[in-house]
């Protein structure tokens, strides 16, 4: 009996150590670079590149204002998107008066291939291409628009959160590991999302040396003291609608919460429907002037 007993634990070992090593192997594959050309712009925009606070260059793509004074937006994509995903957008709102500027995360698009820290590291492109637009428009407010990546990395990092004017975080997660449950619970069901989740949350401390609870914009949005929309879709599943409302409670007393109707994730960055771009614009509108 001991003997046995002895074997079915080295065969359960064997299969949780084998399990461990696919799931590093996921881990490496949803943080590899997913570099890619962007699609030509035309002018007034204007390509440009960015040095991020760590060495890192931001490809980048930059709507002027007619004043240098007028109100402008950070535009922030989503996890393996790119800055060309918000171009639709970004002249929308450069043709409501708004100088616009949208980056590559690093590993994105034409930045400088890293890999994926799903906000952590990108806190620090977050920064460093709000600081170049405030450079470019001394004087000016400026907002800070974030899609699920882009949001979280708006408000995580050493720095905290930008020092925007106004806040917009779209369909962001609260926490790593609701994101990645619910991604997976999407892909497999909530059985094996609940077994696989952790094996891939807690890969933050060897690969980024942070815990999972350092990925957390419902807690890091607590330090905004700008006025905020919190906005999410109706028939998200990777950001339902009670985690969006999750992330509103925490920043309730100056902050707005809209759920649009019949968006999924996917409709609430660069190819939002026209109510959630009304819901934008009237937002961007009050709070920047």
């Amino acid at each position: 009996m001991p003997r046995k007993r002895t074997l079915l634990s080295l065969v359960l070992a064997a299969g949780a150590l084998g399990g461990m090593g696919g799931a590093w192997q996921v881990g490496d594959r949803l943080t590899a670079a997913t570099n890619r050309t962007v699609d030509a712009v035309q002018a007034p925009a204007q390509t440009i590149a960015i040095a991020s606070t760590d060495g890192i260059t931001l490809a980048g793509t930059y709507w002027p204002s007619k004043r240098p004074s007028d109100p402008a937006v950070l535009l922030l994509h989503g996890n393996n998107n790119t800055r060309d995903s918000m171009f639709r957008l970004a002249r929308w709102l450069n043709g409501h008066g708004f100088g616009v500027l949208t980056v590559d995360f690093r590993g994105h698009g034409e930045s400088t291939p890293a890999a994926k820290s799903f906000g952590l590291a990108e806190a620090d492109d977050a920064h460093a291409a709000f600081a170049w637009l405030r450079q470019r428009q001394p004087g000016a407010k400026i907002g800070v628009v974030g899609y699920s990546l882009g949001g979280a990395a708006s408000v995580l990092g050493d720095h905290g959160p930008v020092r925007a004017d106004a806040l917009a975080l779209l369909a962001v997660y609260p926490d790593i590991r609701h994101a990645i449950h619910n991604r997976l619970a999407a892909q497999l069901n909530p059985w094996g999302a609940g077994l696989m989740e952790p094996l891939l949350s807690f890969q933050t401390m060897p690969r980024y040396g942070a815990w999972p609870s350092d990925l957390s914009p419902v807690t890091a949005v607590k330090q905004v003291t700008a006025p905020v929309l919190v906005m999410g879709g109706e028939d998200d599943v990777s950001t339902p609608p009670e985690e969006t409302r999750r992330l509103y409670e925490a920043v309730k007393d100056h902050a707005e919460l809209r759920i649009i109707r019949g968006a999924s994730h996917r409709y609430m960055g660069g190819l939002m429907n026209e109510d959630a771009k009304a819901e934008l614009l009237a937002f961007l509108q009050r709070e920047l002037g």
